[in-house]
């Protein structure tokens, strides 16, 4: 019985190749389309970045196809698999937010939810933390 594996690939140490560098080396190491078969999250605060794979593929498979690939290695970024996760947080919540509307808003299929089994609240911070009952409803 294997384990599900992430549709996110982590890339780090990716100060030397621009967002739209990584975006045409996503495409030609993967052989799929920006947009319509994936998408990419640049995280400038911790030097990284996520592809997310709509399409789905075999991710391991694309990490090792990552690491031998002659580009990574020149920008010598890392890839690894996103780890799958039950908790989230979400920021910049508005003031008059209560733990109610947040458990309905990711419990919505819209919103790519799942089931909440639990919302906390940082009222100081503007943000909270929600555990879903899964992995699966925090896309």
């Amino acid at each position: 019985d294997s384990a599900e594996v992430s549709p996110s690939v982590v890339f780090e140490n990716i100060e030397r190749c621009s967002p739209e560098c990584l975006w045409m080396l996503l495409e030609n190491i993967s052989g799929l389309t920006g947009d319509a078969d994936f998408t990419v999250e640049v995280i400038p605060e911790i030097n990284a970045a996520v592809a997310t794979f709509i399409k789905s593929i075999d991710t391991k498979e694309f990490v090792k196809k990552c690491l031998q690939h002659e580009r990574v290695r020149e920008f010598r970024m890392t890839a690894r698999l996103l780890e799958l996760t039950r908790t989230i947080k979400a920021e910049n919540l508005p003031d008059s937010i209560s733990t109610e509307c947040l458990t309905l808003y990711f419990e919505s299929p819209q919103s790519g939810g799942g089931p909440v089994s639990h919302v906390q609240l940082f009222p100081e911070e503007n943000s909270a933390i929600i555990t879903f009952c899964d992995h699966k409803g925090n896309t």
